[in-house]
């Protein structure tokens, strides 16, 4: 890859419009790139550009930015049903599509073709191997993951993993790239199912379902346990600075007798799948784990983006 500087990326393509897609494009945007969002359905795109405005009023109302810059904003953004057009001057591309392997491969297949020879491709995929995403492209040095969170506009962390073949240049390109639009980034150094993130918040939920398929407590209690107790400390004192503040003796002594009692299977809870079998979905359905009439899964949403909005205040 030819030597690049952060400071000389000023053009980003975005592949998908849906709910990262645009979101994406919005934070790129708002950093004074200039971006190409993508895709193939052309009802994604306007309901794409619909969505920045909206998200930006909302950050507007709470003080994050200004109603003023919206416009400004969306002049940067163009889009276009064309790879070949998305790809043609883009200095960095973030392929956000749906989780589907052969997909993901076939575009970055073609993107490597398409692409300037010095062009950085990241995908955004959550869980999925960054080097069998590469795997059919011949620039595999120049693909890396850029594991952004949902509303990524909101979520600070950036996950940038990199695959068996990714260069350092690459690496290094994108955490400059990433910490310039305000973001969060974090180097994720293997390859592994789930990356970092992933892997933490899945490990949670599968002792979190062992606890109500045991019938030792609810999903409301185990919910308020975590939101009441452990998971205010979270976001100021993450598990192993927590480890060390109370020791590594302690923690080691208390290890010693838990473990055994944890939740260890591989496999889905028999529970988790009797409930997709029944229809039991969540939100989507109206019952999962608690029940969900409209109302109060609306109340979810707005509780959980106002506190977003609020804690964004403090960047």
């Amino acid at each position: 890859m030819a030597e690049q500087h952060v400071g000389q990326i000023r053009k980003v393509a975005i592949i998908g419009a849906g709910l990262m897609g645009h979101g994406l494009a919005q934070i790129f945007a708002g950093k004074g790139k200039e971006v190409i969002l993508m895709d193939l359905n052309e009802d994604l795109l306007k309901k794409g550009l619909a969505g920045i405005r909206s998200n930006l009023s909302l950050m507007a109302e709470h003080g994050i930015g200004k109603a003023q810059e919206i416009d400004g904003v969306l002049s940067r953004v163009r889009t276009t049903t064309d790879l070949g057009e998305a790809a043609r001057e883009a200095q960095f591309v973030v392929e956000a599509v749906s989780e589907n392997l052969d997909l993901k491969q076939k575009i970055f297949r073609d993107l490597d073709a398409l692409c300037q020879p010095d062009a950085v491709l990241a995908t955004n995929t959550s869980v999925i191997s960054i080097t069998e995403i590469a795997s059919k492209a011949k620039g595999k040095a120049r693909i890396v993951g850029t594991h952004f969170w949902n509303p990524p506009y909101l979520i600070p962390l950036v996950e940038v993993i990199r695959g068996n073949e990714t260069s350092n240049r690459t690496m290094d390109l994108t955490l400059d790239l990433m910490k310039a639009i305000g973001k969060h980034p974090v180097r994720v150094n293997k390859d592994v199912p789930g990356f970092v993130g992933n892997r933490l918040q899945h490990a949670l939920w599968r002792e979190a379902i062992s606890i109500v398929e045991r019938g030792i407590a609810d999903a409301a209690t185990v919910d308020e346990c975590i939101r009441f107790g452990f998971g205010l400390r979270l976001p100021i004192l993450g598990p192993l600075e927590n480890a060390d503040m109370v020791g590594t003796d302690l923690t080691l002594a208390i290890h010693s007798y838990i473990l055994q009692h944890l939740e260890s299977s591989p496999a889905p809870s028999p529970m988790l799948k009797r409930k997709v079998e029944q229809g039991e979905l969540g939100f989507k359905s109206g019952r999962g784990f608690q029940e969900w009439p409209p109302e109060k899964a609306q109340e979810s949403r707005k509780r959980l983006l106002e506190y977003l909005l609020d804690v964004n205040k403090r960047f």
